[in-house]
């Protein structure tokens, strides 16, 4: 656009858009002598300014899963070559940045008393009104312990039973949900566990404080047990999900990785990672 057009479009007089371009605070080009304005460049300027209230969302995230740990979404990012980096903390962490605005989607499993878990906590989100819950896996929770089972654990009431040190997952993450619900149903709580003090920020995290004796039991996925050389007892499948907006869905990179997961290529890579069913992969599980 010229100057007259550009300032009409702006609302602005061309003597403020002169004064805006003899400081560099606006984008354009000399060309041949006369300044002219990409439209485009207009629009992504005024944007770059706007003051948005709380609970409104940036209109693009950035490319970040957020959310809980998976070395088999991980290795699936990078497979798909769908330029999707992870940030892993946790289920509530990785919901509350998708709310935010921080995140493209968020890896959710959900522990409680519905039969659904996920499900239900993300059709109860009053901010997450154009939700879409894409299947990932079914992944195999359980008690990783060093190798042999030195201390015969087969449960949680074993654990509680014994005062085994119990390493645990930071609160919001689906681990530690899931150790909740096993407690409640032993009737006993957080405070009857002999748990090492600080929290295990991923599945990893917990299965290297076992594997180096800071610990003699946590939960975790098989998978991680796999990795670390690590023996599992299993407690219960869940759904792990990607949990994303609606324009997130439909963006080139979340495509790129739903195409993949119907590849071969990708249930291979679950069966060699073992606890993984990829039956419901890539199927939306939830649109609202």
């Amino acid at each position: 656009m010229t100057t007259a057009e550009a300032a009409d479009y702006l609302r602005l007089g061309e003597r403020k858009l002169y004064e805006l371009v003899a400081e560099n605070r606006i984008p354009c080009s000399k060309v041949t002598g006369k300044w002219l304005f990409p439209r485009h460049e207009l629009d992504r300027w005024v944007n770059s300014g706007l003051a948005r209230p709380a609970g409104m969302t940036a209109p693009e995230p950035p490319p970040i899963v957020g959310g809980s740990q998976d070395d088999l979404l991980e290795w699936s990012l990078r497979q798909a070559g769908t330029g999707l980096a992870s940030l892993t903390e946790g289920t509530e962490n990785g919901v509350a940045r998708l709310l935010r605005g921080e995140v493209a989607a968020a890896a959710i499993h959900f522990h409680g008393d519905h039969a659904d878990a996920n499900i239900a906590a993300v059709s109860t989100m009053p901010q997450l009104h154009d939700a879409v819950l894409v299947g990932f896996a079914q992944r195999e929770q359980g008690l990783l312990l060093p190798l042999g089972n030195p201390r015969s654990l087969s449960s949680l009431a074993d654990v509680l039973g014994s005062r085994a040190r119990m390493a645990v997952r930071q609160p919001g993450a689906g681990a530690d949900m899931l150790l909740g619900l096993l407690l409640d149903s032993c009737g006993a709580s957080r405070s009857d566990l002999n748990r090492l003090q600080s929290p295990c920020l991923t599945g990893p995290d917990l299965a290297a404080a076992v594997r180096t004796g800071r610990a003699d039991c946590g939960i975790a996925t098989r998978s991680a047990a796999l990795a670390a050389g690590l023996d599992f007892v299993p407690l219960a499948w869940e759904n792990f999900d990607l949990l994303m907006r609606q324009r997130t869905y439909f963006q080139p990179s979340m495509q790129a990785l739903v195409r993949y997961l119907e590849q071969d290529g990708f249930s291979r890579r679950a069966t060699e990672l073992t606890g993984y069913d990829t039956s419901q992969a890539g199927q939306i599980r939830f649109f609202s």
